[in-house]
């Protein structure tokens, strides 16, 4: 029954297909321009991917900082290092930029060496007053500017590694960005419009090179990287895939046709993105080149067994109905198993994977019913393939391939279980190297300028990535006792000794640099009053930097006095090392701060990033273990035998082993990018194993249950559509190892190479282990009556063979 039903429903669906066939494409089309609409509401990010659920505990306690000191990620940084800054030539084009960025509605306020304020004591009024460094009533030639550069590293202790290094002479200028506008366009339109083109108006000018850098000016450089990708990716998925396409059909009408396909299924998956209103994002924007690999592999096997049909008997409307009716269920239960490798990163409970989940098994079930419409349309109004056209049917080097297998299944079997227990032990030892890296910059293109400018800073100020440690003193006014200072300060000096992290600034910078300028402004008194001195240099401190763009203050201290934050910024580290530093970090502050008088928050877009990898890396094996199970429901459904699930799982499980292992030995590291390879990669690779155990139950059948002789029929029947979809999968996803981002890189090469691995485990060890268990599998009646007649039985044929 469930096999008449089978047969029966597709033939229905082949008549209903041909029948309406202008209607149908005539749907198409409007579907394809109801989709091309839907771009316009497509939206790039403008923000760091966060891999943390919402009411995870580590996105509200970020959540609860960024309430207290708003967005902590804006803040762009300029950089000189030449000993011509300080030329009256140099500086004055210098200023003149400065001048600039100051007036642009999309910046805060700038801390910089031409307009920066310094303490001054005021002993009439007993307070400290801002007073700008550069007399404005000097002229700004050589010899003055070379006494402010001497006053500024020898004496303003307190914007040491926050404004220059004194080690190496590099200046630096800091740029806050509108809080309201940074995660928004209008941040990319300053940096594109304004920031970008005065830096090089100053470089022309000067002839100095200037350094970058800065979370808003990463991310907007970032993103643009990100979208200049997508049409690379789109052009050479296209190209390859057809160049690879016509090479095994050698026809340009069957390569032009499968590329429209293809295209139009390009469509769909950016009018989905734009239709459900997810942003483009470094995984969403591999979306529509995937959607281009996968493709083509359907219309491999619907133009094959087409042109089989037409060599076979020449009656084109007979072809094309067995084309839909023989070859529509197996393709479309490798369709829902390779859209089940996508689907399990919905169960992630992270945005990011979740909507890149979502967007590619929703577009993949979408490119399945795209390929069984139009190419059977298509053809049905073109004239029979030429001969030509089918002589790749019988390619020597595919049957070369064939019968090197079926050579090996046949005479070494055992060297095949051999090599795959060797290959076993190699992974598992290599698995064990693996590390895990939650670095926000390590897949950043590592040829542009701005990457080189983020090394540069992490040389000069030890990093670019903020750190920040909030310190709720559960009382107002308790950040400025001289109790809760020194508590910091101690912190500080912990911080200060981690080479990983830069010099932390906190409120306890600027007591210290009140006390310097108490005592004129000698370096020697930059530190902590004593008990002492706190009465009348409090009294001063606390009417410092009042009101103003340059209130210091508020940078440093919430505006009831309970709150205070220590940034620091750290370099590009991996998770380990991380995880060490948190550890040194907590000891220090569980020793320092009382828990019932102070409560201390670790946190940060850097930490953030980090803990979202060690996230996703905690539900990789949940969602690799669902992919699997899932994926394991459908053999069961087809074939209704566990020791058949079993035997197809094997062959599927061995290829994402040893990929595992390669990443250990090469030093690939486990991150958001590479965690994607294996639900990928088993998706994918099992449609090469229901294809070859449909074909072998029915030729099992077919031959009175005799194993041997239905394993090499089915060897030699689906091998060379193995083969053909195997290659186009491997030089498809190769495609994305030239991208400039290393983790698209890593994803690409991974997945290339643990889909080979999977056609020679599916060529060589699930033959070897049908073979083997020959006995005990030719007993399952259940695998000989399956629910789902996969490989349909066409009616007719069955009937003049029972006659």
């Amino acid at each position: 029954m469930a096999k008449w039903f089978s047969v029966g429903f597709w033939e229905a669906i082949a008549r209903i297909i041909l029948r309406n066939r202008i209607f149908i494409l005539s749907l198409i089309a409007l579907f394809t321009v109801f989709m091309a609409i839907q771009w316009k509401n497509m939206r790039f990010t403008y923000t760091e991917a966060n891999l943390l659920p919402d009411h995870h505990e580590v996105n509200e306690e970020y959540k609860h900082f960024l309430d207290k000191f708003g967005e902590e990620g804006n803040l762009i940084i300029i950089g000189v290092q030449d000993t011509t800054f300080f030329s009256s030539k140099s500086f004055e084009a210098w200023t003149k930029m400065m001048e600039t960025l100051k007036t642009d509605k999309a910046v805060e306020f700038v801390v910089s060496v031409e307009s920066l304020q310094k303490l001054q004591k005021n002993q009439e009024d007993e307070t400290f007053e801002m007073v700008p460094l550069f007399d404005p009533k000097k002229e700004k030639n050589d010899t003055y500017l070379a006494e402010i550069e001497k006053e500024l590293f020898e004496n303003l202790v307190f914007y040491e590694n926050l404004l220059y290094n004194k080690k190496t002479g590099t200046i630096r200028s800091a740029i806050y960005i509108d809080k309201e506008i940074v995660n928004t366009q209008a941040r990319k339109t300053f940096i594109d419009e304004v920031l970008i083109p005065e830096i090089k108006l100053f470089e022309e000018k000067t002839g100095i090179d200037l350094r970058v850098s800065g979370m808003p000016y990463i991310r907007t450089l970032n993103s643009q990287n990100i979208i200049d990708e997508i049409g690379l990716f789109v052009l050479a998925a296209l190209l390859i895939t057809s160049l690879i396409f016509f090479f095994f059909f050698r026809s340009y009408r069957a390569t032009f046709i499968s590329m429209c396909v293809v295209i139009i299924g390009v469509m769909w998956a950016f009018g989905t993105l734009g239709l459900l209103g997810f942003e483009i994002t470094v995984l969403t924007a591999i979306i529509p080149p995937l959607i281009i690999v996968i493709g083509i592999p359907n219309c491999i096997f619907l133009i094959n067994k087409y042109q089989q049909e037409i060599k076979n008997h020449g009656n084109q409307a007979k072809s094309l109905q067995r084309v839909i009716s023989k070859v529509g269920n197996a393709t479309l239960m490798t369709n829902l198993t390779t859209a089940a490798g996508f689907a399990t990163f919905i169960i992630t409970d992270s945005e990011l994977l979740t909507e890149f989940g979502i967007v590619a098994s929703l577009n993949i079930v979408l490119l399945f019913i795209l390929c069984l419409l139009v190419i059977p349309i298509i053809y049905s109004f073109m004239p029979l393939p030429k001969e030509k056209h089918l002589k790749h049917l019988n390619k020597t080097y595919t049957k070369t391939f064939v019968n090197w297998i079926e050579k090996t299944v046949k005479e070494k079997s055992i060297s095949i279980y051999i090599s795959v227990v060797v290959l076993l032990v190699a992974s598992i030892i290599g698995i064990y190297q693996i590390r895990i890296s939650g670095s926000l910059i390590e897949d950043m293109p590592k040829k542009t300028d701005f990457f080189r400018d983020i090394v540069f800073f992490e040389n000069e100020f030890d990093g670019v990535m903020p750190l920040e440690i909030m310190i709720d003193t559960k009382r107002k006014k308790g950040v400025m006792k001289l109790s809760t200072l020194r508590k910091m300060d101690e912190l500080q000096e912990t911080i200060s000794e981690i080479p990983e992290l830069s010099a932390p600034s906190s409120i306890v910078n600027l007591v210290k640099y009140s006390k310097q300028t108490y005592y004129n402004n000698n370096p020697e008194y930059y530190e902590l009053p004593t008990a002492q001195e706190q009465g009348f240099i409090m009294t001063y401190a606390k009417n410092a930097t009042k009101g103003g763009k340059e209130n210091l203050m508020k940078s440093y201290v919430d505006s009831t006095g309970q709150y205070a934050r220590i940034t620091t910024f750290m370099k590009d580290i991996g998770t380990d090392k991380m995880v060490k530093i948190e550890e040194k970090l907590w000891d220090k502050i569980n020793k320092v701060f009382p828990p019932d008088q102070y409560k201390v928050t670790l946190t940060g877009k850097a930490l953030v990033f980090q803990k979202g990898t060690s996230y996703l890396v905690d539900n990789l094996i949940l969602s690799l273990l669902f992919a699997i199970f899932l994926i394991s429901l459908f053999m069961a459904y087809l074939f209704r035998s566990f020791k058949m699930i079993l035997v197809s799982l094997l062959p599927n499980i061995l290829p994402l082993l040893i990929t595992a292992g390669m990443m250990g030995y090469l030093g690939v590291p486990i991150k958001p990018s590479t965690i994607l390879v294996f639900s990928i990669a088993f998706g994918i690779s099992v449609d090469d194993t229901i294809h070859f155990l449909a074909k072998y139950r029915q030729e099992l059948k077919a031959n009175n249950w005799k194993i041997r002789k239905s394993v090499f029929n089915a060897l030699r029947e689906t091998g060379v559509s193995m083969f053909y979809t195997s290659i186009v999968l491997f030089f498809g996803f190769s495609v994305f190892m030239i991208s400039s981002f290393g983790g698209t890189v890593a994803l690409g090469g991974l997945v290339s190479a643990t889909l080979l691995f999977a056609m020679l485990s599916n060529l060589l060890l699930l033959p070897a282990l049908l073979l083997s268990l020959e006995k005990t599998i030719a007993n399952e009646q259940a695998f000989i009556e399956p629910k789902i007649d996969i490989l349909a039985e066409d009616t007719i044929e069955n009937e003049l063979n029972d006659k």
